[in-house]
């Protein structure tokens, strides 16, 4: 396989530098806040578009799912053809395919267009660190740098509620597609500015089939989790999808483990620094995408708060991120990665337990801001100290494989947490709350009201506000309690489920992942 080598960057002033690390991470962050910020508009779309749980979930995994299947392909033709010259595509296409949401007509457009931004995504992010480290040949400044570029996608991940629900308060979901278009711009006409240009001297063939295999591998069996509420769990068109999906996974690594030019070096798996963060990595991004997709229809469904409410009481979890990463990689070089991740494991364990005993009545100050600040420093914990001990598993020429691996195996764990914690929540949802809508009389309740009742709880919002006669006063108050109450049983049984795959992980971190502490600094900490 030939080896990656990367073209020399051309010779920049000091001010250069930091100016093309200011666009880059601005790229970042446009890419990395399309993760989070459309799911605070996911209700205002469901009530509009007459939405189900599973349409929702779509429209935040056709985006990741598409990034994460994607991602590695378009590191390769970066290193082909060129890093800024893809990056500057994706921006382009990220512009044009945002107002293909913003003008969407149903959800079926919504959910192609995002699709799409997905795609463009892909072309962006691995090029940003990539351009990093071939702009920073200075430990001293190369370490400060990446460390601001993971930074940046903390805080991108962490603020976007608060920015969805701004724009929200102020206009329709359809804003969290236009601001796109003018960030998308203004970066573009600045990397093409001021960011240099890098290619790889040398690249391997094209692995058209081993990408294909991982796309459609993932797709079937996210498709099969999703729709099964709907399907069924263990109905042949499930079953059947299940094991499709996992044929095409197998296929992907028997054919990478034996391609001269394998889109993904499986070979690095078997590094257990490299592997064990990694899988650390995917079930915090699990729990967290799952997390975010369940709270976004408790504060706006169960506690019927505005979109910008809901933004500023998720604050905690973005402050928890904010702090809590830095401290941990830093905790890390001292005690060593494997007690850190292992306790940030556990504290995201006990955020999501503490998470899953929320009731209708329970009070924000409380058990759901404990939880929403042990989730926020759990993820922030494990990600900081697993993607050091990722990138320092790695040589240099290996750097590039490294972040992809990082960035897909943290896209596919958030593609999964939303469809199994969300399909979860939509079958218990369904077979609490289907009875007692049907016994409503088509008089008191239209038909389609009703299939949208039945499908999800930020149906409640419209509900409240319908007008009712007195003498059903007390009727609707007891349905709409009960849909309230139904959604939080689906969320403490995907709780359980968030519980039990942390604390499987930090056992088996703990029990593989050597305890002591590499020789040599971490390349993250080079700048002291």
């Amino acid at each position: 396989m030939p080896q990656k080598i990367a073209s020399r960057a051309p010779v920049l002033s000091s001010r250069q530098r930091w100016l093309a690390l200011v666009v880059i991470c601005a790229a970042e962050l446009l890419v990395v806040l399309d993760n989070t910020v459309v799911n605070v508009a996911l209700p205002s779309m469901g009530l509009q578009l007459r939405s189900s749980i599973s349409g929702l979930q779509w429209v935040v995994d056709a985006y990741t799912l598409a990034f994460a299947g994607l991602l590695l392909a378009f590191g390769h033709l970066g290193d082909r053809y060129g890093r800024k010259k893809v990056m500057i595509v994706g921006l382009a296409g990220i512009a044009v395919m945002s107002i293909g949401g913003a003008i969407a007509a149903d959800l079926g457009q919504v959910i192609a267009a995002r699709a799409a931004m997905g795609v463009c995504a892909a072309a962006v992010f691995p090029a940003t660190l990539a351009l990093i480290i071939n702009i920073f040949t200075d430990a001293k400044e190369r370490a400060l740098a990446i460390a601001a570029w993971t930074a940046m996608a903390g805080f991108a991940i962490a603020i976007g509620p608060t920015a969805g629900g701004f724009l929200l308060e102020h206009f329709s979901w359809h804003s969290v597609f236009w601001i796109n278009v003018p960030v998308a711009v203004v970066v573009l006409l600045a990397a093409v500015a001021v960011v240099p240009e890098s290619r790889a001297a040398h690249v391997g063939k094209y692995d058209p089939l081993g990408i294909t295999l991982s796309i459609v591998g993932i797709t079937v069996i996210v498709w099969a989790i999703i729709e099964a509420p709907h399907q069924g769990w263990l109905s042949a068109v499930s079953v059947a999808a299940y094991a499709g999906g996992a044929l095409c996974l197998a296929g992907f690594v028997w054919w990478e483990l034996r391609s001269d030019s394998p889109v993904l070096d499986m070979n690095l798996f078997r590094i257990r620094r490299f592997s064990l963060p990694a899988l650390a990595i995917a079930v915090g991004y699990f729990s967290m995408f799952g997390f975010l997709f369940m709270i976004t229809q408790y504060f706006q469904g169960v506690m019927e708060l505005s979109p910008l409410q809901f933004g500023i009481h998720s604050l905690p979890f973005a402050v928890s991120i904010a702090i809590g990463a830095p401290l941990a990689t830093m905790i890390a070089q001292r005690i060593g990665t494997t007690a850190v991740i292992v306790f940030g494991l556990l504290v995201m364990s006990a955020g999501m337990f503490i998470a899953g005993q929320v009731k209708v009545e329970t009070p924000y100050l409380g058990p759901v801001l404990i939880s929403m600040v042990l989730m926020g420093l759990g993820l922030a914990i494990v990600q900081g100290p697993a993607t050091e001990s990722i990138m320092s598993s790695v040589s240099l020429d290996e750097a590039g494989a490294g972040s992809a691996v990082n960035d897909t195996t943290r896209e596919v764990g958030g593609t999964l947490g939303v469809a199994v914690l969300g399909s979860i929540v939509a079958s218990i949802y369904t077979a609490k709350v289907g009875p007692k809508i049907d016994a409503i009389p088509d008089a008191l309740m239209e038909p389609y009201q009703k299939a949208f009742a039945r499908e999800t709880v930020v149906s409640v919002i419209e509900i409240v506000k319908a007008p009712t006669n007195s003498i059903f006063a007390a009727q609707k108050a007891d349905l709409v309690y009960s849909m309230k109450a139904a959604s939080l049983e689906g969320f403490q049984l995907a709780s359980f489920v968030t519980v039990g795959s942390a604390l499987t992980c930090a056992l088996a971190v703990a029990i593989f992942l050597p305890w002591k502490r590499p020789e040599g600094e971490s390349v993250l900490l080079a700048w002291r």
